[in-house]
């Protein structure tokens, strides 16, 4: 295992909370578009916490009032335009390659977002497992606004799950914006919170899940994401399986002793 309490990445805002890692984009001046260098520091920085012991859950956060603006116009859709088809698909495949560092992490991932989420910044809320929202928030799937399917990093076979497949059809066809009553009343949002609150909002429930079994937590998330290609059967058994693992834990073996004693569990991930 690995420690990454003390990450400096170079296209990114990090930051750690206790056991809470916090992400914040750093553009905020053109509301925190992605670049080609920022998607890939991304993307690894996932799938290194797939090894890192210190970060229990993590917290994405807007900065100065936006969450993302998408991919960059200026830095990624023009020299897009000038690449062959297989420099495409590296992109887009890299891209995709976020999306399943998210899933694939074994931390819960909370959203945070406030102003602006579209195109690539929604398809992170998207990937998260929870997600917060101002009031003011705005979401948009806006593939379709440059020209494009609306199949993008994913966007097609997650959004449907969460909010169902008419109302994600309606925003993928479309690229209109989701409001954050919207998103609330979709499932989409887990809570909307002002936006003087959002942060330690997100912080305090990340903070909540990291003080849990976090062991189990990652079951939980793998589950999660695994039974979308089970049958009803197959994902019973599954459960049988995992949760006969968390048995063989020592934090079963806490939460039982604490019972007993009537008082709370202290849970350390084993």
């Amino acid at each position: 295992m690995t420690k990454m309490a003390d990450l400096n990445p170079t296209h990114f805002k990090w930051r750690m909370k206790g056991p809470v890692a916090v992400i914040q984009l750093d553009r905020p001046d053109r509301k925190n578009p992605l670049t080609f260098e920022s998607y890939a520091e991304l993307r690894d920085t996932f799938r290194d916490l797939v090894y890192a012991d210190d970060v229990k859950a993590v917290v994405f956060a807007p900065n100065g009032g936006n969450f993302c603006s998408g991919g960059d116009v200026h830095d990624i859709i023009a020299p897009l335009l000038d690449k062959d088809m297989k420099g495409l698909l590296e992109f887009t495949r890299m891209t995709g390659d976020l999306v399943k560092a998210m899933i694939n992490c074994p931390q819960p991932i909370i959203a945070a977002v406030d102003g602006v989420a579209v195109g690539a910044g929604a398809i992170i809320t998207m990937a998260s497992d929870l997600r917060l929202a101002t009031p003011e928030a705005k979401t948009a799937f806006l593939f379709t606004k440059v020209g494009l399917a609306g199949c993008d990093m994913g966007a097609c076979a997650m959004l449907p799950r969460i909010i169902g497949q008419g109302r994600a059809a309606e925003l993928l066809y479309l690229g209109r914006s989701m409001s954050a009553q919207e998103g609330f009343d979709w499932g989409y949002y887990n809570r909307l919170v002002e936006a003087d609150q959002l942060e330690a909002e997100a912080i305090a429930m990340a903070a909540r899940l990291a003080d849990g079994p976090t062991f189990g937590h990652m079951i939980t998330k793998t589950q999660l994401n695994q039974e979308w290609n089970m049958s009803l059967e197959q994902a019973i058994e599954a459960e049988a399986q995992a949760q006969a693992i968390c048995m063989q834990t020592k934090d079963f073996e806490r939460a039982y002793k604490a019972f007993a004693a009537k008082s709370k569990p202290d849970f350390k991930g084993d």
